[in-house]
């Protein structure tokens, strides 16, 4: 079996300038390296590799989690720096004020620039 060295969520971006500014500034990500086929970044023990793509928010489903420690204030703070969040009334899934129970695990939905679908969550205690 191979050994891996790096693992990361992939999101294309069609405008990878316009989703560089999301990701950095809107989600606070912390740039980890940049290379000729796209971006890392860090997100806690994890990875998101952002790369330009014409396919970019084709994807109807959740492309990437984030897991924070408190999910109401990440969603008020992620508003305060522009963020939209979906709200969904569907079966499985209703928000109340962005955020979704589900079970133990508590979850917001945003689409990045690109029309990937987001989602920042957390297990519940």
């Amino acid at each position: 079996m191979p050994t891996y060295t790096r693992a990361a969520a992939t999101l294309p971006a069609s405008d990878l300038g316009r989703a560089r500014k999301f990701y950095e500034e809107t989600l606070g990500l912390q740039l980890l390296e940049e290379t000729p086929a796209g971006i890392f970044y860090q997100a806690g023990p994890h990875q998101l590799f952002l790369y330009e793509s014409q396919y970019a928010g084709t994807n109807q489903a959740t492309a990437a989690t984030l897991e924070v420690s408190d999910l109401d204030a990440a969603v008020a703070e992620l508003k305060d720096s522009g963020a939209t969040f979906e709200e969904y009334d569907i079966p499985g899934v209703k928000t109340v004020n962005s955020i979704a129970e589900l079970g133990p695990y508590r979850s917001a939905w945003l689409k990045d620039t690109e029309g990937n679908i987001l989602s920042i969550g957390t297990t519940g205690s």
